[in-house]
């Protein structure tokens, strides 16, 4: 009804949305280095404490339980799977199919039988089903750690469930990163919530903060679930009160990828660079990544 009221504006052609060739290390970065490769959505190749992890992997042409339905990528995977680097890690935040995909978690399962996951809590049972084999699940604030890099599952402000019945029976969450030379957030998918000051001070400062964007209209029925960038800018400020004054750079996440709300597909950057603007924070410290761009952290 809303929709015959207000019609939704237009989408930008999809071809807007180039890919770039992504210039990440192989096989690993040194201990000291890190990158951060988008594939798109909030799958991303960060390669950290000498190892390469991946988040929240979808590899496959839709976010659904079938593949001849459901949102379809707007842009293919920025990196193509037969040329990843080995896989040592891989970090999920919930089961929705835009962030866990079967297909993809067998595919890395079969590649990569020796990589360790890291899941919030119940998200195990499906990963072993599709092949995994090291899992281990983290209640909020609980600690991991792999060699020289430390994870901690942090709390966002989500829901989960993969059909009827199932609706929060397992948990979601951000995690943070932490190695001897560098500290990232990666938030997941988020609303905005009263966590994110409580998390920078107890898991910051950060070097590097991944915060989800997009899928925010209409605000009535998104509010609660996914940050827009106005929300976002709300989170920035909160984590920055623990920076300490130490440089925090932003990696837009979760926009330009599948089509999943009201808003158009080019919407959330821009509306991103508008709001870091009027909030006179250094442009440099704001990454909207092209599909497959690499960045170095210095």
């Amino acid at each position: 009804m809303e929709r015959r009221r207000n019609p939704r504006r237009p989408d930008p052609d999809p071809a807007k949305f180039v890919r770039v060739a992504p210039e990440f290390v192989v096989p690993r970065a040194a201990p000291e280095q890190l990158t951060l490769t988008w594939v798109g959505h909030t799958s991303f190749l960060i390669q950290m404490a000498g190892l390469n992890i991946l988040t929240d992997p979808v590899w496959s042409e839709r976010a659904s339980p079938v593949q001849f339905v459901g949102p379809r990528r707007w842009v293919p995977p920025a990196v193509e799977f037969d040329r990843l680097p080995p896989v040592d890690v891989v970090v999920i935040s919930h089961d929705h199919y835009d962030h866990l995909d079967s297909g993809t978690i067998s595919r890395i399962a079969r590649r990569y039988p020796a990589a360790l996951w890291y899941a919030p809590l119940g998200v195990d049972r499906f990963l072993r089903h599709h092949g995994a084999r090291e899992v281990t699940v983290r209640d909020w604030w609980q600690e991991s750690a792999i060699g020289g890099l430390h994870l901690m599952c942090l709390p966002a402000q989500h829901f989960s469930g993969r059909r009827l019945g199932t609706r929060n029976s397992t948990l979601w969450c951000g995690w943070a990163f932490r190695s001897s030379h560098h500290t990232l957030f990666f938030a997941g998918d988020t609303g905005l919530h009263p966590e994110f000051e409580t998390i920078g001070v107890r898991c910051g400062p950060f070097d590097l903060a991944i915060l989800p964007i997009g899928a925010y209209e209409p605000r009535w029925f998104m509010g609660p679930v996914h940050m827009n960038p106005e929300d976002c800018m709300k989170a920035v400020a909160q984590l920055a009160t623990a920076q300490k004054g130490k440089r925090l750079i932003m990696t837009a996440a979760h926009w330009g990828t599948f089509k999943l709300t009201d808003e158009p597909m080019d919407e959330p950057p821009a509306r991103m660079r508008e709001q870091w603007r009027a909030a006179g924070r250094d442009g440099s410290d704001l990454w909207i990544l092209r599909h497959g761009e690499t960045r170095a952290v210095g």
